[in-house]
């Protein structure tokens, strides 16, 4: 599991760290393994020049002392200083490092110009402006510089892109675009989320020595090794019932694909056993596709609510269904919720949820339920959910304890009392029709199986996102193609989990 720590967690390591070390031993630490990632990208793309773009804080000096070991190996180094206080701001100590290694120094602001060409120049560049201390956005003359980067250039972001905001909650344009970040002993939320996993690009973590082991992370991502810790895996001792049977309520006389994706996805992830409830043209589908799935009520360990039921009333002959999702959601059991189910959703259920919004659905649950409590709640649009994704689905999950799996490039799964989670394992491929029904029936087979809704939705996104990308190729793929490859991509994971070493 990779897991990102705030600025506060991070600072309060480096105190400890600091108090039992030389003075400046953990910048060294840092600018060597800065220096080293930079050296072997150098060395990929043939490059020879290096440019550092320098402020006034830790950043800027591990970026002095990281191109004064470049130019200590041969390559032609400079450094343009963007400091306020010019040449004076800088770590001195570090300033003199790179002078005495022949880096050549320009303040940018009194020669603007020369500076630019220097930058236009570079085959690598080192962003060493702002660190985890600053503020999102540029400022100009730095933003002018940034922009004179020539595209062929390796841009390195040291620790975090400048411009972005460290936390990672809100986003900004005018911001360093990295090809690579090289952050110290842990991830960043910015690093994580989607405010600033675009301008990270590459991460790479250099351990300079921070023990965190003990730290609550801010935000999590699971890896390909965590499916093996975490997928429910039969045992000798097992049968149907135990390993979960899963209700599916999904599909409509208008939408009878959703059943069958949804019905194929939960059976290719493994569940115990399937019962669907439908009209009559997804049940014949169901029946043709999934011949497992037993059709009608009866016991179960959750439920999948939703994909396909349409919004509006439905035809008489959907009448049945609609009050088997409204069983499910009154009942005592788990249950995960996606598209025309989330119309159902009116508040807090006492029971295990799994809200799968995108970002219009959450914008019309949050106007919804916004102004069932307060009576006049502003409208929440699909903008405004752009804008600032974690914060629109945190507000979700405290209005309804739920976890909250908001659907996009990266898939934020945020639990009332739980760390965030970031998954950005999916090609953009998936951005296809029937995609989410898919997610949907492996999240409800894992919630039957008996894992917690903050591990199964994690978990499913995971999961889902790597059978697309397996299934995709690089081309273009189909929804049901996705759930086909649902079983083939556990399987394989597992396998990696158990032939890892201990």
């Amino acid at each position: 599991m990779i897991r990102a720590h705030s600025v506060e967690t991070v600072r309060a390591a480096e105190a400890q760290a600091m108090a039992g070390l030389p003075e400046g031993e953990l910048m060294q630490r840092a600018a060597g393994g800065l220096a080293e990632v930079a050296a072997a990208r150098l060395e990929d793309s043939e490059g020879s020049t290096v440019v550092g773009l320098v402020g006034s804080g830790d950043n800027g000096g591990d970026t002095l002392y990281a191109v004064a070991e470049l130019a200590d190996a041969g390559y032609a180094c400079a450094v343009v200083v963007l400091a306020d206080g010019g040449r004076d701001a800088l770590r001195q100590e570090a300033l003199e490092t790179a002078e005495d290694a022949g880096t050549i120094v320009h303040v940018a602001a009194d020669d603007e110009e020369a500076a630019t060409q220097v930058v236009a120049e570079a085959d690598l560049v080192l962003d060493g402006i702002v660190g985890i201390g600053g503020r999102p956005g540029l400022q100009p003359r730095a933003a002018r510089l940034v922009d004179a980067i020539d595209d062929d250039a390796w841009v390195i972001a040291v620790d975090v892109a400048s411009g972005l905001d460290p936390s990672g909650e809100t986003g900004e344009d005018d911001a360093v675009w990295a090809d690579e970040t090289v952050t110290f002993s842990t991830a960043k939320p910015a690093h994580l989320l989607p405010a600033g996993e675009a301008a990270t690009g590459r991460l790479t973590v250099v351990d300079i020595g921070l023990d965190l082991s003990e730290a609550v992370a801010a935000v999590e991502r699971l890896d390909y090794d965590d499916v093996a810790l975490l997928w429910p895996v039969p045992g000798a001792g097992d049968d149907k019932y135990s390993r979960g049977v899963l209700g599916v309520v999904a599909g409509s006389e208008a939408y009878p694909g959703a059943a069958v994706l949804t019905t194929t996805a939960a059976a290719e992830a493994g569940v115990g056993m399937l019962r669907y409830v439908g009209s009559p043209t997804p049940v014949g589908l169901v029946h043709a596709a999934v011949p497992e799935a037993v059709i009608g009520t009866g016991q179960v360990q959750a439920w999948a609510v939703g994909p396909g039921l349409p919004a509006e009333e439905p035809e008489p002959s959907g009448h049945s269904q609609l009050a088997a999702a409204r069983v499910a959601l009154a009942s005592d059991l788990p249950v995960v919720v996606d598209a025309g189910g989330l119309e159902l959703v009116d508040g807090p259920r006492p029971a295990p949820t799994v809200l799968t919004p995108h970002a219009g659905e959450l914008a019309r649950l949050l106007t919804r339920l916004g102004q069932g409590s307060a009576g006049s709640a502003p409208e929440v649009t699909t903008d405004d959910v752009g804008a600032d994704p974690l914060a629109h689905a945190r507000r979700l999950a405290d209005l309804t304890g739920a976890t909250v799996l908001l659907k996009g490039a990266t898939t934020l799964v945020v639990t009332p009392g739980h760390p965030v989670r970031s998954q950005a394992d999916a090609p953009p491929w998936l951005a296809t029709a029937g995609a989410g029904d898919v997610l949907t029936g492996v999240i409800g087979a894992l919630l039957a199986a008996g894992l917690e809704p903050h591990d199964a939705a994690s978990l499913g996104a995971l999961v889902h996102g790597v059978a697309a990308d397996r299934v995709s190729g690089g081309g273009p793929l189909r929804a049901l193609a996705v759930a086909h490859g649902i079983r083939p991509t556990v399987r394989d994971l597992l396998a990696r989990g158990r032939t890892a070493p201990v």
